[in-house]
């Protein structure tokens, strides 16, 4: 199996922690040269000292604010002007919990430009150097919302739906340059984003944090939850020469908690 990605370039977004971050480590350890892009230069200059270069690897940096889709947008395209990007890990972190009925305008918006209008500008930004290459590989972290869709995510649930039908249509368009386009759904993973979750849980419906967890962690077949690790992994595996055909997926990691095939 070849797993070596050597040589090729990845642009990590919202890779400080969490599962970004896993997935640039994964994709350092084989090989590739890793620029994360988040919006806290601190943040970001720490993460970088995690990753390896036991082969030479040279790692960087970018700094904007994916709640700002110009800026991201410039900030890429001023990058990958001289420079291929091989690999792109599209990943941001989720909008607020509560329920669709209660969510406001703003509220979609928002989360629509954060996460699906960043993911094409920065895509668009990448493309001509992944078909001048020959070489292209896109991963889309979004949820297994895009499967079924989770309690209390009305926002989270709409937009990412809409991120996993704007990423089919992007694979089939590209696969004829040798670029693929996946979705990784991260299930109930040991983030940020999920002490989030919980603590809201916690503070509307009043019940004990431990409880809330264990009524969680009883929905997983597998009784815990993932590691970032663990998503990684898939994501590295994707971004391999091994990956060249599979395209256009959707592929839960989430310990066998989602409903259906």
């Amino acid at each position: 199996m070849n797993l070596d990605i050597s040589g090729k370039n990845a642009l990590v977004a919202g890779s400080t922690q969490g599962i970004g971050l896993a997935i640039a480590k994964e994709l350092a350890l084989l090989g590739a040269n890793c620029t994360l892009i988040a919006r806290n230069e601190e943040s970001l200059k720490q993460a970088i000292t995690t990753l390896d270069t036991a082969q030479g690897q040279q790692h960087d940096y970018l700094v904007a604010d994916y709640s700002d889709y110009k800026q991201v947008a410039q900030t890429v395209q001023d990058y990958v002007a001289d420079k291929t990007m091989h690999i792109l890990i599209n990943n941001s972190g989720g909008p607020a919990a509560g329920p669709i009925v209660e969510a406001t305008p703003e509220a979609f918006l928002n989360t629509f430009q954060q996460h699906l209008i960043c993911n094409q500008l920065v895509t668009q930004a990448l493309i001509p150097g992944m078909k001048a290459a020959a070489y292209g590989r896109i991963i889309n972290v979004i949820s297994t919302s895009v499967k079924i869709p989770l309690k209390n995510l009305g926002v989270s649930n709409t937009v990412r739906g809409a991120v996993a039908s704007w990423a089919k249509t992007m694979s089939n368009e590209l696969a004829p340059f040798g670029i693929t386009v996946n979705n990784v759904l991260p299930g109930a993973t040991e983030t940020a984003r999920l002490g989030s979750i919980i603590d809201n849980k916690v503070s509307k419906t009043g019940v004990d944090k431990e409880e809330a967890v264990n009524e969680m962690i009883q929905e997983i077949p597998m009784k815990r939850f993932g590691k970032p690790e663990e998503i990684a992994s898939l994501a590295a595996y994707l971004c391999a020469p091994s990956a060249a055909y599979i395209t256009g997926v959707s592929i839960p990691v989430d310990g066998g908690r989602t409903g259906s095939l």
